[in-house]
């Protein structure tokens, strides 16, 4: 068959032939119509995240096709070395979920892993109840303007957002941000700032960044021994888009109520990923979520995939 390959982590995928998938007792062949670019998929074809594979491997870890009685489905996690951007991949059964016929291949495959990123964080790790106050830590990308309608469809009262660039508060506000706080304020400022909201009442963090903004989201809710037990923040780190460590007290969780915990593969099951998916899938419309997508035919990978119009690009087979 026909795929996308890593021969190298230094170079972009080539289209190849690639060895057929043979599916194992528990797993289904699926023929796959698209499969997208994520931030996962392009760190994992560089050898940059912690779940690469050696190459040669075929690079995607989700998509969109068919099942062999042509039902269309999204399916994760099919079978190493082969992944999503294949004419066919062997995947788990229970690792496919029925897409809506309302939302399309391109979609579908293009706004899986941002809007599961989330989606899981916020059902699956921080258990969001209704009526209860996120502040999501990085939110102008992709993910981040997809969790502030996620964290509101699913129930948040109140939504705060940071960002670097102070110009896309408006758009944040448009997708139901409550409250905006630039990044590029001094570290006292935004202290200050964070401390304001944790005063008010957040109740989740999902942290795209760590980095320095985290440390000092950290700090501020950092308590005084008052007497009575700090207020309850479960902070999910589900990116680190502004640094990879952190500086941590050892007094900044315990003079605190803090709860820290992160949200991706190894901390929440494949099963689990993709019953978020499912639910994300089945709130498109109702959440008016939309992402801007790019269709690039597979046969083009090599020399499509170093560039990009800032669209998320995905790859039709």
């Amino acid at each position: 068959m026909k795929a996308a390959v890593v021969e190298a982590y230094d170079r972009p995928p080539r289209y190849r032939d690639f060895d057929e998938p043979a599916a194992l007792a528990d797993e289904v062949i699926v023929s796959v119509q698209a499969a997208a670019k994520s931030q996962l998929v392009q760190a994992q074809a560089s050898g940059k995240h912690y779940s690469s594979p050696k190459p040669p491997f075929i690079p995607g870890v989700d998509g969109v096709g068919r099942l062999p009685n042509r039902q269309r489905v999204y399916f994760a996690f099919p079978q190493a070395p082969a992944g999503a951007m294949a004419q066919r991949v062997a995947v788990k059964s229970a690792y496919t979920v029925a897409l809506p016929d309302d939302v399309d291949d391109i979609t579908a495959a293009a706004i899986a892993n941002p809007g599961m990123s989330s989606w899981a964080a916020l059902t699956e790790r921080a258990h969001l109840k209704a009526g209860e106050s996120v502040l999501i830590n990085g939110a102008t990308g992709a993910s981040g303007r997809l969790a502030i309608q996620i964290a509101k469809h699913l129930g948040a009262g109140r939504v705060v957002v940071t960002g670097r660039n102070p110009a896309t508060e408006a758009d944040l506000r448009a997708l139901g941000a409550d409250a905006f706080i630039p990044l590029t304020l001094s570290p006292d400022a935004l202290a200050d700032r964070f401390r304001k909201e944790i005063a008010d009442g957040v109740n989740v963090v999902l942290d795209y960044v760590w980095g320095p903004s985290a440390e000092v989201l950290l700090k501020a809710a950092t308590g005084h021994g008052a007497g009575e037990a700090a207020h309850r923040i479960r902070f999910v780190n589900i990116g680190s888009l502004g640094g990879a460590t952190i500086a941590l007290p050892a007094a900044a969780l315990r003079s605190s109520g803090i709860e820290m915990m992160g949200s991706g593969l190894g901390s929440v099951s494949n099963e689990a990923l993709v019953r978020s998916i499912g639910g994300l899938m089945r709130a498109i419309h109702s959440a008016k979520l939309a992402i801007d997508a790019e269709s690039v035919p597979l046969t083009e990978v090599e020399t499509a995939w170093p560039g990009g119009s800032g669209a998320r690009m995905v790859f039709t087979i």
